[in-house]
């Protein structure tokens, strides 16, 4: 994995951009000590969704048994405050 600095990532972050759609992982340091990574995005994984989404409608089950309703747009609302 290459290494570089701030100032370098900087002034050419749309070469390193598109090493890393090629695959390749960026090591982004700060006074030689790693502040970031670049990386290529994880591929899609439609289990893992599944799986995620099973998780949810256990718990909401869970908590429905206990007089708690939580509804889809609580949740969708969630998910995309933990996003900012």
């Amino acid at each position: 994995m290459e290494e570089v600095g701030v100032y370098e990532a900087k002034t050419h972050l749309a070469e390193l951009l598109a090493r890393v759609e090629r695959g390749e992982r960026i090591t982004i340091t700060r006074h030689g000590k790693a502040v970031a990574e670049l990386v290529p995005p994880a591929p899609h994984d439609p289990q893992r969704i599944r799986d995620a989404m099973e998780r949810l409608r256990v718990a909401r089950a869970k908590l429905g048994k206990r007089g708690i309703k939580i509804t889809r747009a609580e949740i969708v609302s969630w998910v995309h405050e933990g996003r900012k």
